[in-house]
Formats: C-alpha cells, structure tokens, sequence
C-alpha cells in the first residue's frame, strides 16, 4: 500500500470529441514514464468525451514538465484539451 509521504498523485483531465484511441495513448505515455494510473472516472456526453484520471508519479522516470511536453502533443494530435496538475493544486481549484 502507498502512502501520501511516498505518492506523489497528479491529476490528468482530457475533454474534447470522443474517438478510438484517448485512453490507450495517454495509458502508453503513462507507462513509458514508468507513471502509475491510480483512478480513471470517464463519460462520454453526446459525443464530448471527458476523463480525469489520477496518476502516481512517485516512481516516474520523467519529471511533470516532460510529461506536460508529451501530453501536450497527444492534445495538439487528437485535437484534446489535456491538463496536468498535482492534487493539491486540483483540489484547490474545485473545493466548494
């Protein structure tokens, strides 16, 4: 079991129009970076695909930076927003 001293949970949300293939080239990012997917909460809306999806990157072997970087060129190829964030910061943003 992983603790919160040893995770470092980050938090990936995608939106933009549902095709094959958004969850396995994120999941194939993930795992070249050695990057653990920890949660996945996705719907599909009409035809507007919305994920966020929790990732561990306690034992990356890239830091956020170079991960932001590859996430950004699935967004731009699968015409995606993609955002990147630690936990805290996306907790903050979405208290109530």
């Amino acid at each position: 079991m992983v603790t919160d001293k040893e995770s470092q949970i980050c938090i990936v949300t995608v939106t933009g129009k549902d095709k094959v293939g958004i969850i396995a080239n994120l999941s194939i990012a993930m795992s070249k970076a050695n990057i653990n997917i920890v949660d996945v909460n996705q719907k599909i809306m009409e035809d507007y695909f919305v994920m966020t999806m929790a990732c561990d990157m306690a034992k990356a072997t890239i830091n956020m930076e170079q991960i932001q970087k590859r996430l950004d060129r699935i967004a731009k190829n699968m015409s995606l927003n993609i955002t990147f964030q630690h936990e805290k910061i996306f907790k903050m943003m979405h208290r109530i």
